[in-house]
């Protein structure tokens, strides 16, 4: 299909005879299905409130939402997780505004996923008291290993005549993304074998894993046949996957798509004796042609416009082209990485400043001659991020380098945009031995010399593996720092206009 972009993929592994239609203007197959028994409807990875180039947002899910509770058919509407952040209007109020909007169209089922916690733990129990929808997180738990309050492990629903069991699993993998600080993440398939095991001995006919998690995992769960349904986030992709036995679905991402899974179940037999067999049918809302839900629009525009005054404001112009798309920021230089990497370093007088590449966001160019606004800069690093400095040995810097680089041709967010060094790369060499060369400013990297090195918090707390950032003496501190946000914004307007382009600081063998 034309016009789908890298993170709107579009995966149909299904069964022959199996229902699957697009509403609105792209039918890609149909075929008839019996009546359901009861439908799921999934939405993930929701940041932005608007919709963008008319699909999306959160005026369009609501009208789906309402238009499928509306159908008379038994629903449970999922939600697999990010949205607190990160987006433009996250950056300000820490994902209130997501809440709001959410409560207007409250889901049955809402997994966290690892965006959830980005502002830290507090932030995160305070969204949820705002939230009038049940938070499932079977394999979360406290410091201590308990169950979180307010956070269910698992659920019957009574859909129709099906008892349809429901668990959540959040990625195990979250503290390394986000900042988590002491809570617990357990192991996906662990958590859903034995939550599975005690949906099943409580009655359910029917298991829904709903899961924020990655590609790998999710065809493991799969594999496992633990679970009928996998609802699934994390990778953005429009996916729907059915092998006459397990189905998995993601819904793209921002509510581009929802997608909808009629059930047809059929029960046979009482007690001992009951036995359920169903079949999936597949709807796929393509929001282009939805019609926005006018409550939730006027909110969305009342917070757009308020958002308008503040950001919509010039501070600086570029004379050099600055991309910040995620496949330039995750795997080469860039001259936004650059200018990301100079502001720390210019804010903190550290030798060498590093930022993951993955903590850069809007996914555009600029072309020379550019205006940069203040809506611009927000967009590029949503996170609420602050620049820490520390001292660190060079054995360390160079390991910090290694690890931004040792997931080089997955294109993971932990690659490195760095100020104050130049580096050499072999990316055929295995990982952990992929620098080859690194100065300091034209001094070749000393192991046991100190040096000063800026960077943003989330690395600092070992996010996206930068875990030897810790070791070296904190001469500013988490909470001490400037917004990364407010740092770049600051040296944009100091210098007026951008100058510095992509300059041989990374350079790929």
């Amino acid at each position: 299909m034309p016009g789908f972009t890298r993170r709107e993929t579009l995966s149909l592994g299904v069964a022959a005879g199996v229902a699957i239609a697009f509403s609105g203007e792209a039918a890609v197959a149909q075929t008839s299905a019996a009546a359901p028994t009861f439908t799921l409807l999934l939405v993930n990875d929701i940041y932005k409130a608007a919709a963008e180039k008319g699909r999306g947002g959160f005026a369009k899910l609501a009208a789906v939402v309402k238009a499928e509770r509306a159908r008379g058919v038994p629903m449970l509407f999922c939600h697999a997780g990010d949205t607190f952040s990160p987006s433009l209007i996250s950056g300000f109020d820490q994902g209130a505004h997501i809440v709001k909007l959410t409560n207007m169209i409250p889901p049955d089922v809402f997994v966290p996923g690892n965006h959830e916690f980005d502002f830290g733990k507090a932030v995160y129990f305070q969204r949820q008291a705002e939230a009038k929808f049940p938070f499932f997180a079977a394999n979360l738990r406290d410091a201590a290993g308990a169950p979180l309050p307010n956070t269910l492990d698992n659920k019957i629903f009574t859909l129709g005549p099906i008892k349809v069991g429901v668990t959540g699993l959040v990625l195990a993998e979250t503290p390394t993304m986000s900042s988590t600080e002491d809570l617990k993440f357990e192991d996906e398939l662990a958590t859903l074998q034995r939550e599975a095991k005690l949906l099943r001995e409580a009655g359910a006919d029917f298991v829904v894993c709903v899961a924020h998690t990655d590609r790998v995992i999710d065809h493991a769960i799969v594999k496992s046949r633990l679970a009928d349904v996998l609802l699934t986030g994390h990778d953005h992709d429009l996916a729907i996957e059915y092998d006459e036995a397990v189905v998995m679905v993601e819904s793209s991402e921002d509510a581009h798509y929802v997608t909808a899974i009629d059930i047809a179940a059929t029960v046979k037999g009482e007690g001992k004796d009951r036995k359920v067999s169903w079949r999936p049918s597949f709807r796929v809302h393509d929001t282009t042609s939805i019609e926005p839900d006018p409550e939730v629009q006027a909110v969305v525009d009342a917070l757009e416009a308020e958002l308008a005054k503040e950001l919509d404001v010039t501070v600086g112009t570029t004379a050099v082209e600055l991309d910040s798309r995620s496949s330039s920021v995750r795997s080469r230089e860039t001259a936004m990485g650059n200018l990301v990497a100079d502001a720390e370093r210019a804010l903190t007088g550290a030798d060498v400043a590093l930022a993951n590449g993955g903590g850069i966001r809007a996914n555009k160019v600029y072309a020379p001659g550019s205006s940069l606004s203040r809506r611009d800069i927000l967009s590029e690093l949503p996170f609420g991020n602050s620049v820490v400095l520390v001292e660190l040995s060079g054995a360390d810097l160079k390991a910090a380098l290694e690890n931004g680089l040792s997931l080089l041709e997955k294109g993971a967010g932990r690659f490195p945009q760095v100020s104050g060094l130049s580096l050499i790369v072999d990316a055929n060499a295995p990982a952990g031995s992929r620098v080859t060369t690194v100065k300091v400013g034209e001094a070749a990297l000393d192991p046991a010399k100190t040096y000063k090195v800026a960077a943003n918090d989330f690395m600092f707390a070992g996010g996206d593996g930068y875990t030897m950032l810790a070791k070296g003496k904190v001469l500013i501190g988490r909470t001490d720092g400037k917004l990364l946000a407010t740092a770049v914004g600051d040296y944009v307007a100091h210098l007026g206009t951008i100058k510095t382009g992509v300059e041989g600081r990374i350079v790929m063998k």
